[in-house]
């Protein structure tokens, strides 16, 4: 089996899907940034307020665009874990 890719890697992967976010600070460290910006598009902050879509449909609706995405099978199978563990993150903490 492959090894896992890089945290570094799956940013670029991540902001090859979604070519409009903007990024943190390059200092922090990938995986923080990548779960920070996953975070962000759960609870849909790049919406107005009144054209948000509820978490449950954000995350389906960014996993499948995900595995519809050019990027290779381990980078989606990374990807679509850190939006597992994001998710369930906001889940528990409300």
């Amino acid at each position: 089996m492959k090894d896992k890719v890089n945290e570094r890697t799956l940013l670029e992967a991540y902001t090859r899907i979604w070519n409009n976010r903007k990024l943190m600070k390059e200092k922090e460290e990938p995986l923080h940034v990548l779960s920070e910006l996953i975070r962000r598009e759960l609870l849909d902050e790049n919406a107005h307020p009144r054209a948000r879509k509820p978490i449950h449909e954000k995350f389906r609706l960014s996993v499948n665009r995900v595995m519809e995405s050019p990027l290779t099978d381990e980078e989606k199978r990374e990807i679509v874990s850190i939006y597992r563990t994001v998710h369930e993150r906001i889940l528990a903490s409300k």
